[in-house]
């Protein structure tokens, strides 16, 4: 099985993980169009304050009513079927511009091994979960995994790891706290090649209180992993809070200034209205949101399908049964 067939074979009902975003966002468009049957700017003025409301962001909100009043001009707007197709085409031209953002064959075509993810992120985003059920899948999928505790700060983020990798199946790499976050990176992946670890997964601190510091720390780790492997880490993969909503865009602004953040895994969506906070990502940092979170078991991080995500958004909500 390859690298990330699991993810696929294994795949959770996105329209299931994004119920509360989906159940915030139709219910205002159903409001608006039970009352409205054409497109006037009644209907846009009330369509942009509904996608800001889902955090979506003004800037990314503009884009997608730009894309629909063009769509709706050149097409005709006869249908509630109409204007919620010329949504859907708006909100897939954000993921899918210039096609940078969205590419399944890629991510599921890697081949090199070790292959080595280093993980950033602010303490409480879920990012101990993320590198643990990111294990879990590997190793479900046939490959040897390692996990190494480079955010020696803290005792508890080296122990919550070293329970995830029992949990997963994966061998585990530490120094202990107040180790130097390099040194264990170093000798993750120098075990890593004389063992033939096909994942490295790296946890890293991440106390952006002291940018600086975050910059050192991070740029040592990548050097000592470049003297063994040059093309390494070969993802840099920052992890963000969607319940955090816009403040998730800003913490993702933060880390590109002091890393080459590669790609997002965006987790708790399914406890959250704030799911509109992908658009929004996609859309101002130009980074790819590889992973998601829709849920608390060990399966439930899959990759990222921008046309899943936006049929589970506009999908209206079945009724209840009396």
């Amino acid at each position: 099985m390859g690298l990330f067939d699991f993810f696929k074979k294994n795949k959770k009902d996105v329209h299931q993980g994004l119920e509360k975003t989906r159940k915030h966002f139709w219910q205002r468009v159903q409001q608006m169009l039970t009352a409205k049957r054409t497109i006037d700017q009644e209907v846009l003025d009330n369509l942009e304050e509904i996608l800001i409301l889902s955090d979506i962001g003004i800037a990314t909100t503009e884009k997608i009513l730009k894309v629909l009043k063009k769509k709706a001009f050149q097409k005709g707007y006869q249908s509630v079927e109409d204007l919620l197709g010329y949504l859907r085409e708006a909100m897939l031209s954000i993921f899918l511009e210039k096609g940078r953002l969205y590419d399944e064959q890629v991510w599921t075509a890697i081949e090199v091994r070790p292959y080595v993810i280093l993980v950033v992120g602010v303490n409480g985003v879920g990012k101990t979960t993320t590198i643990g059920k990111l294990a879990y899948q590997f190793h479900q999928a046939g490959n040897r995994v390692l996990l190494a505790a480079a955010d020696t700060f803290r005792a508890a983020a080296v122990e919550q790891l070293r329970i995830w990798a029992q949990r997963s199946s994966a061998a585990f790499v530490e120094k202990g706290q107040g180790a130097d976050p390099a040194a264990v990176a170093y000798s993750a992946v120098e075990k890593a090649l004389k063992e033939n670890y096909d994942v490295v997964i790296i946890d890293t601190a991440g106390r952006l209180h002291n940018k600086s510091h975050l910059m050192r720390q991070l740029g040592k780790i990548h050097r000592v992993i470049k003297k063994q492997i040059p093309e390494a880490p070969h993802e840099v993969l920052l992890v963000l809070d969607a319940s955090t909503g816009q403040n998730a865009l800003r913490q993702a602004q933060e880390f590109m200034q002091v890393t080459n953040v590669s790609a997002i895994a965006l987790t708790k969506l399914d406890g959250t209205a704030k799911g509109g906070v992908v658009l929004a990502i996609c859309d101002q940092l130009g980074i790819p949101v590889k992973y998601i979170g829709i849920g608390e078991q060990i399966t439930d991080l899959q990759l990222f399908n921008p046309y899943d995500f936006v049929d589970a958004l506009l999908k209206p909500t079945p009724a209840t049964p009396a």
